[in-house]
C-alpha cells in the first residue's frame, strides 16, 4: 500500500512544475516593503529555502521516513535538481529501486549527480543492464561515473567487461585502478593481478596489501613474502596479513619468527599467531599464547574456545566460555557445535536455549547438531519453529533441512523447502543445489533430481557425482554413464567418488566389461588409484554376473587387505547364486572383523535356510545369542500428506490396519491367480508351509505398499523406505502387485532403490 500511495503522490509532481512559484518564502516577505509590495505578482521562492527543504527530506530518508519526506518534496513550490537528487537517493537508501527509477524518468532536467546517483543504484540493485543502458546514454561522464560500471562489474564477477571498462577510461584515479585490481585478486586471477600491478610504479599501501592477501588466499606464500618484502612501508594489516599467512599454512615457525620481528604488535597480530597455534593442533601452546596476550578481543576468547572444541576437550571450552567477559554469539554457536559434535545434543539445546540473541547460525548449528545425531524428527520440529519466527533461511539452514529430508525420505517436505529456496533465489547455486540433488535422489524422485541438477548453473565436482550415483543407486545404469560422459565433455574432472558412482552403474548395467576397462585405467585416465570402495564395486559387478571365482581372484591381488563390505559384496553375490561353500568363507571374515554385524548373520542364515539346513541355522542362532549379537527389527514407512507411516511386521498398532490387511488379503489372491508363491525358503524356522505363508503375508514393506496404494490417488508414484535389506519374498510379491495395481511402486531398502512397474523390477532381481 505505501508504494502505490507514494507512486500517486509522485503523479502530483507535474501539477506542481506548472506553477512553480506560487508561495513566497520568509525571507522574502520580510525584505520587502509594505508600501511597494504587488499582490498580483508571483512571490519568488529563494535558494536558501529550498536548500533547507532539501535537508529536510534528506533527513527524513536517513530516518526512513519515505512518507514524509515525499510530503515536503510534494509541498515544495519550486525544486531544483538536488531535490530530485535527495529523494532518488533516499529511495535507494531504503531498498525502493522502482519509486526511484520511476521518479529519475520523470525529473524535468537531470545533471551528473542524478546520473551518478541512478547508476550506483542499479549496481547496488544487481541491475547491471539498466545501469549499462542509463551509462550509455550519459550526456557526459565523469571518473566517478565511470568507477561505479567498473566497481558493478566486478562484484558480479564479469572480470571481462569490468576490464573493458577500465580500457576505455579517459582518466583513472586510484579507485579505479585498486577496483580492477580487487576483482582480480577476490577471483583468483593472480597472474592478470600482478600484471597490473607491474604497469604501474605507484601504489598505495592498500593495493600492496590486496595483492599480499590475495597470494596467502591462493596459499602461494612464496610470492605472498616476496610482496611483503618489496613493500616500501609496511603498516600493521601488512605484517597481520603475512603472519596470518604463514600460520594457517602450517608454517608456525616462521609465523612466529615474522610475529617477533614485528615493530608493533596489535591485538590483531596477537590473535593471528594464536589462532595460528590452534589451526595446528598445538592447543596447549595456543593456551600459554593467549594467557600471555596483553589486551584480547572477542575474536581471540572465540579462537581459543574453537581450538578445545576442535580437539574434542569440551569440558576446558566451556570453562573459558564461562571465563569470557563478554560472550557473543559466536561464543555460543561455538559451544552448540561443539556440545553437537561430541554427541551430547542435551548440552547443545540447553545453550541454544540459554542464548540472549540467536543468528541463523545458531538456529542451523543447533539442527545440524540433532541430524548428526540420528534426531531427525528433531531436527525438522526445530526448522519449522526457525521458520515460524520468522528467522531468515539461510543457505546452510536450508542444506540442512534437505538433508534430514533425504534421510527420512519426507519427499513432500521436501518439495515445500525447493519451493522456499526458489523465493529465497538460492537454487541456482552449487551448495543448495547440491543437497536439494541429493534429496531427490534419496527420496525416489529420480526425474525431480534430474531436473534440479540442470538448474544448478555452476555445477561442481559433488554435482556430478550426486547425480551419477543417484542414477547408480536406482538401478539406470546407462542414465549414470550418460552424467559420467557429460562430466568429462563440460571439462569436469573425476574423483574417487566419481569412479565409485560409474563402476556402481557398470554393475547396476550388467556391463562387465567396461566396467573392468573403467577400473583398470581410471589411474592412468584420471588419476584416481583405487581404493577399498572400487575393489568392492568390481566384486560386486563380477559377482552379479555369476563371475564368482573371478571376484574371489580379484579379492587376493588386492593391495590391502580387504575390510567387511568387500566380503560382505562376496557374501551377497553368493546368497544369490546358492554357493554357500563361498559365502561361509566371506561370512566368517566379515564376523572377525565386525562380530556385531546381524545383518551378515541373517544374510548366511537366509542362505543355510534355502539349503534346508536347519542345524545350521540354528547354530547361527545361538552364535548371535553367544555374540550378544540382535537382528535389527525391520520397518518400513512412507509419506502420505506430509506424515510419516511406519509399519513392523505384523504391524496392529496403526489406525488403518483393518483396512490394510483386508486389502492385502484380496491383494494376495489376486496374486496368487497371476502365479505368485510365497518364498517359504526364507523362513528361519523348520515349521510348516502353511505358518510360514502367514510368517511372510504381513512384512511391513507389504504392509506400506497396500497403504500407499489405499491413500496415495491413483497415477502418482508410491514411494516405501525400509531400514533392512527387502527380502527375497517382498520383493517377489510387490513385482506383482505393481502388476496387477497398474502403479509404480519405489522402494528405498538398505541397499539401492527399487523401481518395481508392470511386475519388474529395476534391479533386474538381483540385490
Amino acid at each position: 500500500m505505501r508504494g502505490r500511495y507514494c507512486f500517486r503522490q509522485l503523479h502530483s509532481i507535474n501539477e506542481l512544475q506548472t506553477n512553480p512559484n506560487l508561495y513566497p518564502s520568509k525571507k522574502t516577505l520580510t525584505n520587502k516593503k509594505p508600501n511597494s509590495y504587488n499582490y498580483n505578482k508571483p512571490r519568488p521562492v529563494a535558494d536558501a529555502d529550498i536548500k533547507q527543504w532539501n535537508v529536510a527530506i534528506s533527513t527524513h530518508m536517513r530516518n526512513a521516513q519515505l512518507d514524509s519526506a515525499l510530503r515536503v518534496f510534494n509541498s515544495m513550490p519550486r525544486r531544483s535538481s538536488v531535490s530530485y537528487n535527495a529523494m532518488i537517493s533516499g529511495y535507494l537508501m531504503n531498498r525502493k529501486f522502482e519509486l526511484a527509477k520511476n521518479l529519475f524518468d520523470v525529473m524535468p532536467e537531470r545533471d551528473l549527480v542524478s546520473w551518478n546517483v541512478m547508476i550506483s543504484g542499479c549496481v547496488r540493485n544487481n541491475n547491471l543492464a539498466t545501469a549499462r543502458e542509463l551509462f550509455e546514454q550519459m550526456p557526459e561522464r565523469d571518473v566517478v561515473s565511470w568507477n561505479t560500471m567498473l566497481s558493478g562489474y566486478a562484484q558480479n564477477g564479469c572480470i571481462g567487461e569490468a576490464r573493458k571498462i577500465f580500457d576505455r577510461m579517459p582518466s583513472k584515479n586510484s579507485i579505479s585502478w585498486n577496483a580492477l585490481l580487487a576483482t582480480y585478486v577476490q577471483n583468483g586471477r593472480m597472474e592478470e593481478a600482478c600484471r597490473l600491478f607491474e604497469s604501474k610504479p605507484d601504489w598505495d599501501l592498500v593495493s600492496w596489501n590486496c595483492l599480499m592477501g590475495g597470494f596467502v588466499k591462493k596459499k602461494r606464500l612464496v610470492d605472498a613474502r616476496r610482496i611483503f618484502d618489496r613493500i616500501p612501508c609496511r603498516d600493521k594489516i601488512s605484517w597481520n596479513t603475512i603472519i596470518t599467512g604463514y600460520a594457517q599454512n602450517g608454517q608456525i615457525e616462521e609465523a612466529r619468527k615474522l610475529f617477533d620481528e614485528s615493530p608493533v604488535r596489535d591485538v590483531f597480530t596477537w590473535t593471528a599467531m594464536m589462532s595460528g597455534y590452534v589451526q595446528n593442533g598445538m592447543v596447549d601452546k595456543a593456551r600459554e599464547f593467549f594467557e600471555e596476550m596483553p589486551e584480547k578481543n572477542s575474536v581471540s576468547w572465540n579462537a581459543m574456545i574453537t581450538g578445545y572444541v576442535q580437539c574434542k576437550r569440551i569440558n576446558m571450552a566451556r570453562e573459558l566460555f564461562e571465563q569470557m567477559p563478554c560472550q557473543d554469539v559466536t561464543s555460543w554457536n561455538t559451544m552448540i557445535t561443539g556440545y553437537a559434535q561430541s554427541g551430547e545434543i542435551a548440552n547443545a539445546r540447553e545453550f541454544f536455549n540459554w542464548m540472549p540473541q540467536r543468528d541463523t547460525v545458531s538456529w542451523a548449528a543447533m539442527i545440524a547438531g540433532y541430524a548428526q545425531s540420528g534426531y531427525s524428527e528433531e531436527a525438522l520440529c526445530l526448522f519449522l519453529e526457525m521458520k515460524r519466527d520468522g528467522v531468515r533461511l539461510n543457505r546452510s539452514s536450508f542444506a540442512c533441512a534437505l538433508s534430514i529430508c533425504a534421510h527420512i525420505a519426507a519427499l513432500e517436505l521436501g518439495k515445500q523447502l525447493h519451493g522456499r529456496l526458489v523465493k529465497a533465489g538460492y537454487e541456482n547455486g552449487s551448495f543448495v543445489g547440491n543437497a536439494l540433488l541429493l534429496m531427490y535422489c534419496k527420496c525416489g524422485g529420480i526425474e525431480e533430481a534430474c531436473s534440479a541438477f540442470e538448474e544448478i548453473m555452476e555445477k561442481d565436482v559433488v554435482s556430478w557425482n550426486t547425480m551419477i550415483s543417484g542414477y547408480a543407486r536406482h538401478g539406470f545404469g546407462k542414465e549414470a554413464l550418460k552424467i559420467f560422459e557429460s562430466m568429462k565433455a563440460a571439462g569436469a574432472k573425476p574423483d574417487d567418488a566419481t569412479m565409485v558412482g560409474v563402476l556402481s552403474a557398470c554393475s547396476h548395467a550388467g556391463l562387465v566389461d567396461r566396467g573392468m576397462e573403467y577400473f583398470y585405467s581410471m589411474n592412468q585416465d584420471y588419476g584416481t588409484t583405487p581404493n577399498s570402495r572400487h575393489y568392492t564395486c568390481m566384486v560386486d559387478l563380477l559377482g552379479r554376473a555369476g563371475r564368482l571365482d573371478e571376484a574371489q581372484k580379484l579379492i587376493k591381488t588386492m593391495p590391502f587387505n580387504p575390510d567387511a563390505a568387500t566380503w560382505g559384496a562376496l557374501l551377497g553375490a553368493s546368497r544369490i547364486h546358492g554357493n554357500t561353500k563361498l559365502a561361509e568363507i566371506a561370512a566368517e571374515l566379515i564376523f572377525e572383523m565386525e562380530p556385531e554385524n546381524g545383518g551378515m548373520y541373517v544374510l548366511l542364515s537366509n542362505l543355510y535356510a534355502a539349503s534346508g539346513r536347519w542345524p545350521d541355522v540354528s547354530k547361527m542362532r545361538l552364535k548371535m545369542r553367544d555374540t550378544g549379537v540382535k537382528k535389527v527389527p525391520g520397518y518400513s514407512w512412507l509419506e502420505v500428506q506430509s506424515k510419516i507411516h511406519t509399519f513392523s511386521v505384523g504391524d496392529s498398532r496403526h489406525p488403518d490396519r483393518d483396512k490394510i490387511y483386508a486389502y492385502l488379503e484380496e491383494l494376495e489372491f489376486k496374486m496368487k491367480r497371476e502365479g505368485y508363491v510365497s518364498s517359504t525358503n526364507l523362513i528361519l524356522h523348520d515349521v510348516e508351509e502353511e505358518e510360514k505363508e502367514q510368517m511372510l503375508k504381513y512384512h511391513s514393506e507389504k504392509l506400506a505398499v497396500a497403504f500407499g496404494i489405499l491413500f496415495i490417488p491413483a497415477g502418482r508414484p508410491i514411494r516405501v523406505i525400509k531400514n533392512l535389506r527387502v527380502c527375497e519374498d517382498c520383493h517377489q510379491a510387490i513385482k506383482y502387485i505393481s502388476k496387477i495395481v497398474g502403479r509404480l511402486i519405489i522402494l528405498r531398502d538398505s541397499n539401492r532403490f527399487h523401481h518395481f512397474k508392470e511386475g519388474s523390477c529395476s534391479c533386474g532381481d538381483y540385490w
